[in-house]
């Protein structure tokens, strides 16, 4: 395809060259390019079609990188990352040494912050916007944050504290009534109330052309406006925080988007505009399903995604999805919860078949753990259900309110390892350093998907908190079993029997590690849980082999290979220990298996890494 004008477009300032009847050219011929360029990379694609217009119209209007733009969560990112110079690497997006899905500092002056978790926006906004007042330098800071993103606490602990903070910012709520998930709870309600009100749609519309006016008639137009909504939705939301609220207004609609953004510049204070969009505009498949188009493989635009397509391997996603409905069906105590990641977590089917038992708490995840602390105190089993990467923010909660209680949550930790080519804000490499240390817990790490099923239906049958870790996508093939059965509480296994090096493997460690001790000769130990450590085991492979390999999918530092470490100093055993995992840097984009063998925790890297070690013994 051509794209004659976004070809012109090498940076915002050739952007603001154009003239306003141009942008709609422009942002017809983004939005084809935007279809053509994921649908040969794979990516998010239904979130950056929604955005195409405010993009531009950003662009347009502030002078970026000057001015401060901050994308909440990312995944809407796109346009602007080709409008700021980065088209021709669109080709490699999300690659190995290509340009990265989420906004990176280091990547472009215009990604002035880096993202990848929801609902940090307005936070950084604000600290940049009281920066600028500090240095006193004249300067705007944007926060463009969308409708689920707004459900986390973050969101309005921002807001409450720069609706008094004299913050001279802009907050864009980007409202497409969608997030991963269907949105939930009482600001999505009020939402949808405020803009599916035929009266305020009139005051939409007069609202429209009164932010078109010049700025001495603006404050009376707003206070017309106000009167007006006044009516319909008494003491607005944002405008009690401190704010003062526009719109809504439709963010597909570049002249009134335009004027908007232009009056909304010389305003000072804190502002907060409230736009409409549709997520998946100009593709209609997306439009129709803009879940199935939230995240892509590679397709066929004319074709779109094929239903039904892969009948593969099971992955440990959709292990937990069938195990989570037959242990439902056998102990009514069962509860499902997600902080907005139904479809990620598998958790589709549960809540279909059990509606009254399924809990979306939306993107919430300190509330989704204290919310099942009580559920556990009343008797329930609480199974949350969430990535790696997302307990990260209800760690807090993780100690205080379950570990602290000894409360039966069970934590099913998704995309535990490294996830690929959404990088290094979404790389699941820390938990089984931050989980175990916390007393009271159960780890434990399956080695494939049959294992996965056991471990969970342990978890279950556990009085405790229990946390089952998995990594993104399938294993060994291995098929589940469909009883509930479940493991000895701290016990591993022996694979393979070999002589003078052991090696001790977790998890998704275990085939690379048995293909290396095939090689090596080695002895190979399914370790299973890192926490209780299977003491006993790593005492009697301490006592007769000449060098112990821990082998993990998680950060080297205080992970599995610590506990191993620490077995053996409690009982004074001086037997070598290599501990091989995850190095201690942030690793970046690219896919699974070649972030593997960079690292060393494929067999190949595996056997050079012991090789080595003996050598120097």
């Amino acid at each position: 395809m051509s794209y004659p004008l976004l070809d012109t477009i090498l940076a915002p300032a050739d952007l603001r060259r154009l003239e306003c009847r141009q942008l709609a050219q422009l942002a017809t011929e983004l939005r084809a390019f935007l279809i053509e360029s994921v649908a040969q990379t794979g990516g998010h694609l239904s979130s950056n079609l929604g955005t195409v217009e405010l993009t531009i119209a950003l662009h347009y209007v502030f002078n970026t990188p000057e001015d401060r733009l901050v994308w909440d969560v990312g995944h809407q990112c796109y346009p602007h990352k080709i409008l700021t110079g980065r088209r021709e690497g669109m080709s490699q997006l999300r690659m190995r040494h290509g340009v990265a899905g989420f906004p990176k500092r280091c990547e472009s002056p215009y990604d002035t912050f880096g993202v990848g978790h929801s609902s940090t926006s307005i936070s950084a906004a604000l600290g940049m916007a009281l920066a600028a007042k500090h240095k006193g330098e004249d300067r705007k800071a944007i926060a463009i944050i969308g409708d689920g993103a707004m459900s986390a606490g973050m969101a309005f602990e921002a807001l409450n504290n720069a609706g008094v903070a004299d913050a001279d910012m802009l907050v864009i709520l980007n409202d497409n009534e969608m997030s991963i998930s269907p949105p939930v709870g009482a600001l999505n309600n009020i939402l949808t109330r405020l803009t599916s009100s035929k009266t305020f749609n009139v005051a939409r519309s007069a609202g429209r052309h009164m932010l078109g006016f010049a700025p001495p008639l603006l404050e009376l137009a707003r206070r017309a406006e106000e009167h007006v909504k006044g009516m319909i939705a008494p003491g607005t939301l944002f405008e009690e925080f401190g704010f003062h609220y526009y719109g809504p207004i439709d963010g597909h609609d570049l002249d009134a988007l335009i004027p908007t953004l232009q009056n909304l510049r010389n305003i000072k204070g804190p502002k907060f505009l409230h736009i409409i969009t549709k997520k998946g505009q100009g593709y209609k498949l997306a439009e129709a399903d803009p879940i199935l188009y939230h995240g892509v493989a590679k397709f066929a635009p004319d074709e779109g995604i094929k239903a039904g397509k892969g009948g593969g391997k099971l992955t440990y996603t959709q292990v937990f999805s069938d195990w989570l409905c037959d242990q439902a069906k056998a102990d009514s105590r069962l509860v499902g919860i997600t902080p907005a990641m139904r479809e990620g977590s598998g958790m589709v089917r549960f809540a279909n078949e059990f509606p009254e038992r399924y809990f979306d708490v939306g993107i919430a995840e300190q509330h989704a753990v204290t919310f099942a602390a009580g559920l556990a105190c009343e008797g329930l089993k609480p199974v949350v259900a969430i990535y790696s990467t997302f307990l990260q923010r209800a760690y807090d909660q993780l100690i205080h309110d379950v570990a602290l209680q000894k409360l039966p949550v069970i934590f099913a930790v998704d995309r535990g390892g490294l996830v690929g080519a959404d990088g290094p804000t979404h790389h699941g490499t820390f938990d089984l350093s931050f989980v175990t240390c916390i007393p009271n817990m159960v780890v434990m790490t399956p080695s494939d998907e049959a294992e996965c099923r056991q471990m969970l239906s342990t978890a279950f049958a556990h009085d405790g908190p229990s946390m089952v870790r998995y990594p993104r996508g399938s294993g060994t093939g291995a098929i589940p079993s469909t009883e509930l059965d479940t493991l000895p509480l701290g016990k591993g296994e022996i694979c393979r029997q070999g002589q003078g090096i052991a090696l001790l493997a977790f998890g998704s460690m275990l085939p690379p590690a048995l293909a290396a001790g095939d090689e090596l000769d080695a002895t190979v130990a399914n370790m299973r849980f890192v926490k209780p450590i299977d003491a006993e085991l790593i005492l009697a492979l301490a006592g007769n082999h000449s060098l112990l390999v821990s082998i993990e999918e998680n950060a080297v530092i205080g992970g599995a290979g610590s506990e191993i470490e620490r077995v053996l100093a409690e009982n004074g055993l001086n037997v070598p220990l290599l501990r091989l995992g995850l190095p201690d840097h942030f690793i970046d984009h690219g896919e699974q298996g070649q972030l593997l063998a960079e690292l060393g925790l494929d067999k190949e890297g595996i056997v050079t890494a012991v090789r080595a070690r003996a050598d120097k013994q």
